[in-house]
């Protein structure tokens, strides 16, 4: 798993964003921080050369968008529950995602994930960031704010 903490190592977005990239945004804008993976989209949509998919709520009706961008690399972003301080945030591997079910979603993240793994062959990673709150009607809280901040700056970086 890669972790993101500041003392001890960064995140290691540069070794991950390798070749052709698609990020997806994955969320509800409705319901505060799950609104992080489409709020993320925004900000970096044209602003970098990965292809930049927002997916909102229901990331499978997308296989098909993401498939035909052909990438090596594709990262998903979602609010994800990760039993951190809300605002924290990892990488995950499919290995990870698939071994613990992390979603604010209904739908199977392995299965998502092993479905995109069989008709890209693309190497496939989620950063999660952890939710304070996913309620309707809710604003995205300020530590998930902190988190897209630098999390948008680190991939602008990349």
């Amino acid at each position: 798993m890669y972790s993101y903490d500041k003392v001890k190592r960064p995140l290691m977005l540069g070794e991950i964003l390798k070749g052709k990239v698609v990020i997806v945004g994955i969320g509800n804008i409705m319901k505060g921080d799950d609104g992080f993976g489409p709020a993320l989209i925004k900000r970096l949509d044209g602003k970098i050369k990965a292809v930049c998919i927002d997916a909102g709520s229901a990331p499978e009706n997308y296989t098909g968008a993401i498939a035909k961008h052909n990438p090596d690399t594709i990262l998903l972003v979602d609010a994800t529950h990760l039993e951190l301080a809300p605002g924290r945030y990892e990488i995950l591997t499919p290995e990870d995602i698939l071994k613990s079910g992390f979603t604010t979603h209904d739908i199977s993240a392995g299965m998502f994930i092993e479905y995109l793994e069989s008709r890209t062959g693309a190497r496939i990673f989620l950063l999660g960031v952890q939710p304070q709150n996913i309620s309707l009607g809710k604003e995205m809280s300020d530590s998930v704010k902190t988190a897209l901040d630098e999390i948008t700056e680190l991939i602008k970086n990349a």
